[in-house]
C-alpha cells in the first residue's frame, strides 16, 4: 500500500474538518452578534450559550490542526512497529495509526485511521509483524505492518 496516497487522503480529510468547522465559527459568530444588538438584557443567558459553543467550535479546530501539524512530521517511511505513522495489519483489519479521521478506503482496500490514543493502539504499542496482543480479553495478531 502507497502510505504517501494514505497521508495525502487523511491531510484532505483534516482540511476539510478545519474548513467546516472555520465556516461554523463565523456563522456562530454572525448568529451572537446579531443577538447582541438586536435583543435586550434578558436574553444574556442565550447570548453566553451561543459564547460557549464558539469556544467549543475553536477548541475542537485547535485540535484538527494539531493533528495536521502532527501528520506534517511524519515520515513516511515503512515502520517496524505499531507506532505513530504504521499502517498495522491484524486479524480485525487494516489500521493507521496517525489521526482519526475514520474509515478510508484505498486501493479496494478498507483502512480506519485511529489516533495513538486510542485503546486499541495503546495495547498493540511497540508490537512487530507476528506479536499478539490483547484488547477486552480479545487475543489479536499482527499479521504485517508498513
Amino acid at each position: 500500500m502507497d502510505k504517501t496516497k494514505l497521508v495525502k487522503t487523511v491531510k484532505e480529510r483534516l482540511a476539510g474538518k478545519a474548513a467546516t468547522l472555520d465556516e461554523l465559527i463565523r456563522q456562530t459568530q454572525e448568529a451572537n452578534s446579531e443577538t447582541k444588538s438586536s435583543m435586550g438584557d434578558k436574553y444574556e443567558t442565550s447570548r453566553e450559550m451561543v459564547a460557549q459553543e464558539i469556544r467549543n467550535l475553536h477548541s475542537q479546530l485547535s485540535e484538527v490542526r494539531n493533528q495536521m501539524d502532527a501528520l506534517a512530521r511524519l515520515n513516511n517511511a515503512p515502520c517496524q512497529l505499531a507506532e505513530l505513522g504504521a499502517l498495522v495489519e491484524t486479524g480485525a483489519g487494516l489500521f493507521y495509526i496517525a489521526a482519526p479521521v475514520g474509515q478510508l478506503e484505498l486501493e479496494g482496500r478498507k483502512i480506519m485511521t485511529v489516533s495513538p490514543e486510542a485503546p486499541l493502539i495503546k495495547a498493540m504499542q511497540g508490537c512487530r509483524s507476528g506479536d499478539t496482543f490483547s484488547l477486552n480479553n480479545r487475543t489479536q495478531k499482527v499479521v504485517g505492518i508498513d
